[in-house]
């Protein structure tokens, strides 16, 4: 299912609370990004009790119960897990990634809000959440008649959300400053291969393992968690900026001109991420239109014209890396800037084309 409207997990809570409580919702959202947690914690507000069936380990006899006598005749006598006397909210995880049978099931429970003769205690809420066929997981087709029984919402990842949280929940300091610098890096689409990407869940993994480790934990060793936790091009970056730390190196030291640019060949991948948080500060930070740029605005691009040579000299790749177009092909910085740069560096922009 595509998105046309997204909401972020700090609207979530608000939206659930005068939906859920009417109707059922489904949370549609790219694995990772936190749906699960997001519907306990929603749960734990209304002081529901949260009881989680997973799709993909349910079989529809677990839904509507075994058949037993009573009086002489013979009724479906519903689990222990879903006949309950006091309101829960009752989520189904994974629910697109049943079986079509198992589906079925979950229709009179959505719909009807009962299996058989048991019916949910008024003030239960019923929310799904399943990941989307798009982000290459575990999905199948929903039918018509259960997508027409549910109100759909789309969570998307946010970096802004997500620091709250984290700053809350005690994340490791290291993660929380690098998604400060670099909140792009937060989530990555699913790749098609067999491999890890970034997603406030890995994130969240790197933490508590670099917990476990202490922060002298040895550079091999947090290249290997973070290979095996993030996107390859995350992991590098911010095994760099844990150098950084290390080190003594700053951006802010940079572009003050209390450091230099890192020359060592073994220092190359702590260039590559100062180059990508320089970039990054100059596509935040200068203004769109020279004229109407504040003094620090102008001070900012002054600077940064002066340290994109000292870059080019030690890295003519990382200075382009700093000028590059975006991934859609147009200029990430401003027209103004990128003309004084081919005027003052024409050899950059030269090899920019």
């Amino acid at each position: 299912m595509q998105a046309t409207i997204t909401v972020t997990p700090a609207q979530l809570p608000e939206l659930l609370l005068h939906v859920a409580v009417v109707r059922p919702v489904f949370l549609w959202g790219a694995p990772g990004i936190g749906k699960s947690s997001l519907v306990r914690d929603f749960a734990a507000a209304l002081g529901l009790e949260c009881v989680t069936l997973l799709g993909t380990q349910l079989a529809p006899e677990d839904l509507i119960g075994v058949p037993e006598l009573v009086d002489g005749r013979s009724r479906f006598a519903p689990p222990e897990s879903i006949a309950r006397d006091e309101p829960y909210c009752l989520f189904l995880d994974e629910l697109n990634a049943s079986a079509p049978e198992v589906q079925k099931a979950f229709y009179s429970l959505i719909l009807d809000r009962r299996i058989g003769t048991y019916e949910l205690p008024a003030g239960s809420v019923v929310i799904g959440a399943g990941n989307r066929a798009t982000d290459n997981a575990l999905a199948r087709p929903m039918a018509s008649a259960l997508i027409n029984r549910l109100i759909h919402v789309h969570l998307r990842a946010s970096a802004d959300d997500w620091l709250k949280w984290a700053a809350e929940h005690g994340v490791h300091p290291w993660i929380v400053d690098y998604l400060v610098q670099r909140p792009d890096h937060l989530w990555s689409p699913p790749p098609k291969t067999e491999e890890p990407f970034s997603s406030p869940r890995a994130w969240h993994m790197l933490s508590d393992v670099l917990g476990s480790y202490g922060d002298d934990i040895a550079d091999e060793t947090l290249a290997a968690l973070a290979f095996g936790t993030l996107t390859a091009a995350h992991a590098s970056a911010f095994r760099a900026y844990v150098k950084t730390v290390r080190h003594a190196y700053d951006l802010e030291a940079v572009l003050k001109g209390e450091a230099p640019w890192p020359r060592r060949p073994e220092e190359r991948d702590l260039l590559y991420f100062l180059a990508e948080a320089f970039r990054a500060r100059l596509v935040k930070e200068l203004p769109a239109d020279k004229r109407g740029a504040s003094g620090s605005g102008r001070d900012l691009g002054f600077r940064a014209k002066t340290l994109l040579v000292e870059l080019a000299e030690i890295s003519l790749e990382c200075a382009q890396l700093v000028i590059a177009n975006d991934a859609d092909g147009a200029p990430a910085l401003p027209t103004w800037f990128l003309v004084e740069v081919a005027r003052d560096v024409p050899r950059l922009m030269a090899a920019r084309s």
